[in-house]
């Protein structure tokens, strides 16, 4: 994870001008360039190799933390505190293919500081417990040590020496504490120890708990603070496990897949039915499969034509209050000439609006806001694919979203201001979340 997203990194921020380093836009412009490296680069063997116990892959655990950094501009801020330090130093270091490294430093530092901050967020919320970053760092710490010792007890005929050492005894016949060690919670802090102090005859360096630095020098006197810090990551684990069922999660998908079928079979209907002049049975057809909350029957008392007192169709009314905007000839002939200029269908932009559902709340919120930007919010909040995108959002090409420079040439927009509308639609859910909490 670190390797991607310092190689990604290093590849954005080599294009930057120094007085760039003061744009506040810069974060935003980062994270959408970066991430979008990370997303080409998602099928190499590095970012497809495990990253967790829970199936996340390398490269997804990468996307996830980038993405976590515009919520904690603090770590950005003081990353640019230390180019602009350097900077002040050497120059503009960073374009320079020999000073790579440095900059892979300060990226590492950037993300690891990140990740300990939301790893101690996440633990407080699971377990209930102050923790600190640097006290996740320690956990993380011990979680490899109990990992390589049981890497070596599995293997303990080829590793017979290292492992009788971490016993303290020598061998004869397999030890039974391989049979013992299901979990962290079974890893005895006395192992932990020993595994560390063998680490300079068997592995070559110093262990965590034998190096001259201090951070974890202390340990090794406290065997009692090690076994209960073991206690507390097997704690987290099981807390933190996924416990849903494997059936159950193939019941919600096929109930999801019945209803997208269900879906596209009436929108389908309807639209045979517009192209034989019979609107009131493709109205109908929409009403009765509930995906046309903006067809209203004429209640009683109102006027025939389907228009109020202010003369407005109520067709037309409330489907602009739900978010589905009806444009007229004019404007479907611009969209089409800007979704074929992007290389997408000519319907891309009528068939993705007809897709959206009418009854949502975050339709609701940001219903004065252009599909684009709609479809910007989501690129930023669930990426380029996930499973809930209907088809005809999606590039036929790449099978994701379009990507920002499509989007905004479909708005007729420039890149900056479809950034800004979208951290402004993405605030408006925001505020309508926490108003709601309140």
């Amino acid at each position: 994870m670190r390797k991607l997203l310092g190689q990604a990194s290093v590849q954005v921020l080599r294009q930057l001008a120094p007085h760039e380093l003061q744009d506040p836009a810069l974060l935003d412009r980062y994270v959408d360039e970066t991430g979008a490296l990370l997303h080409a680069c998602r099928h190499t063997a590095r970012a497809v190799a495990d990253g967790n116990s829970y199936g996340d892959s390398v490269g997804e655990l990468a996307l996830s933390l980038l993405y976590e950094l515009p919520g904690q501009p603090a770590y950005w801020q003081a990353f640019m505190a230390t180019l602009e330090t350097e900077f002040a130093r050497s120059g503009a270091f960073w374009q320079e293919p020999a000073c790579e490294g440095i900059l892979r430093k300060k990226v590492n530092d950037l993300y690891a500081g990140l990740r300990d901050r939301l790893d101690a967020d996440a633990y407080m919320v699971a377990t209930g417990r102050d923790c600190s970053p640097n006290r996740i760092y320690t956990y993380r710490m011990l979680d490899t040590a109990y990992r390589e010792i049981a890497a070596l007890f599995a293997d303990w005929q080829a590793h017979g020496a290292q492992v009788g050492a971490i016993l303290g005894r020598e061998l004869h016949g397999i030890p039974i504490e391989v049979r013992q060690m299901k979990s962290v919670s079974g890893c005895k802090a006395e192992w932990v120890i020993a595994w560390s102090a063998t680490l300079e005859q068997f592995g070559g360096a110093a262990g965590p708990l034998h190096t001259r630095s201090k951070r974890f020098a202390s340990l090794k006197n406290s065997p009692q603070k090690i076994a209960a810090m073991l206690a507390e990551i097997g704690e987290y684990e099981q807390l933190s496990a996924n416990q849903d069922s494997v059936e159950a999660f193939r019941g919600d998908a096929g109930e999801a897949g019945a209803w997208l079928e269900d879906y596209w079979r009436v929108v389908h209907e309807s639209e045979q039915c517009e192209q034989r002049g019979d609107y009131a049975q493709a109205d109908q057809l929409l009403a009765d499969s509930g995906e046309a909350e903006y067809t209203e029957a004429t209640d009683e008392g109102e006027e025939e034509d389907g228009q109020g007192e202010d003369g407005q169709d109520e067709d037309e009314g409330a489907g602009a209050q739900a978010g589905l905007e009806a444009p007229d000839q004019a404007t479907r002939l611009l969209e089409q000439d800007r979704s074929s200029a992007v290389s997408l269908p000519p319907n891309y932009l009528q068939l993705a609006r007809l897709a959206q559902h009418a009854g949502s709340r975050m339709l609701g919120i940001l219903a004065q806001e252009s599909l684009p930007i709609r479809l910007a919010v989501f690129h930023k909040l669930l990426g380029v694919a996930d499973d809930s995108y209907p088809d005809v959002w999606l590039d036929p090409a790449t099978g994701e979203l379009p990507t920002l420079q499509q989007l905004a040439a479909l708005d007729g927009i420039s890149m900056p201001t479809l950034r800004k509308r979208r951290n402004e639609a993405i605030d408006k859910l925001y505020a309508a979340r926490d108003s709601v909490a309140v």
